[in-house]
């Protein structure tokens, strides 16, 4: 077992694997790309937005063809890789710690002719089991907060990255100059010490050998998207807890929810689009 498997994994796996959790990211999240979203409206479906954050990215990365290899750590339901896999022809690696979400995700790689493009594998971005130098490209959306050893899962990054390979990621993160405790409300409900920052990805990113090709600075898409995912489910609530997900958990989701628009608001959170490149 990794060192690294520890409790934060743990609690991690065991509520993305829990049924409330994949019907409810399934559901209402959008079941594709289950991310932040970047939204023309406030009243823009989920799925449009989520889609348009992968096409954003994607436009990102340099010169990738069919011949590029591309590893998605924390790939959720692995709807970037199969929009890459569609797009491209591109071999992809859906690497993710929850095996629900990944059977989904399997189910509907199949479903759309790419299970051939598409590896999909049971495992933490903190211990990725692919040798050095072996991506042109790697991929994360809003996953490596679940993590307690973020420099270790950049690290895995950059090792498997191949030289001039790029790196494109997004994480809901706490702002630069937020004040300690104001976050416990959000920290205590995921159970983490801490969230990263704008300033610490950089900063680790560039120590580690990385190029910093620059932050797309969304932030206020964060306080939209929570807040467009609480109304939906909202809306959704009274056919969801008939069928697929308990009332108890629809509770603390609004909950959870309104902790990130508030602290959003408040101006303590921040989200947006980094690029990297690793160095020659």
């Amino acid at each position: 077992m990794s060192q690294y498997n520890d409790e934060a994994t743990n609690t991690a796996r065991d509520y993305y694997n829990s049924e409330d959790a994949d019907n409810f990211y399934f559901n209402v999240w959008g079941g594709e790309d289950i991310h932040v979203g970047l939204y023309k409206s406030d009243d823009e479906p989920i799925r449009d937005a989520s889609r348009r954050t992968v096409e954003q990215m994607t436009d990102k990365l340099t010169g990738i063809n069919k011949d590029s290899k591309v590893l998605d750590v924390g790939a959720g339901y692995g709807g970037s890789m199969r929009y890459l896999a569609k797009r491209f022809g591109c071999h992809c690696v859906a690497l993710n710690l929850s095996e629900v979400e990944n059977d989904r995700d399997r189910e509907m790689n199949k479903e759309q002719g790419l299970a051939d493009l598409i590896d999909v594998v049971d495992a933490s971005f903190e211990d990725v089991d692919y040798p050095d130098n072996s991506f042109d490209f790697v991929w994360s959306q809003d996953a490596i907060l679940h993590s307690d050893h973020r420099e270790k899962v950049l690290e895995e990054v950059v090792r498997v990255l191949k030289p001039g390979g790029e790196f494109v990621m997004t994480d809901p993160m706490q702002a630069d100059d937020c004040p300690e405790g104001v976050l416990d409300p959000i920290l205590n409900r995921i159970h983490l010490n801490s969230l990263g920052s704008p300033g610490f990805y950089i900063d680790t990113a560039k120590k580690m050998g990385m190029e910093d090709l620059g932050f797309e600075d969304h932030t206020h898409q964060l306080t939209r998207h929570y807040s467009r995912v609480r109304q939906t489910l909202i809306e959704l609530e009274d056919e969801l807890a008939d069928k697929v997900v308990s009332r108890d958990y629809i509770e603390r989701m609004k909950e959870g929810l309104q902790h990130w628009i508030n602290g959003g608001n408040s101006g303590y959170l921040a989200w947006g689009i980094f690029h990297f490149r690793k160095k020659q």
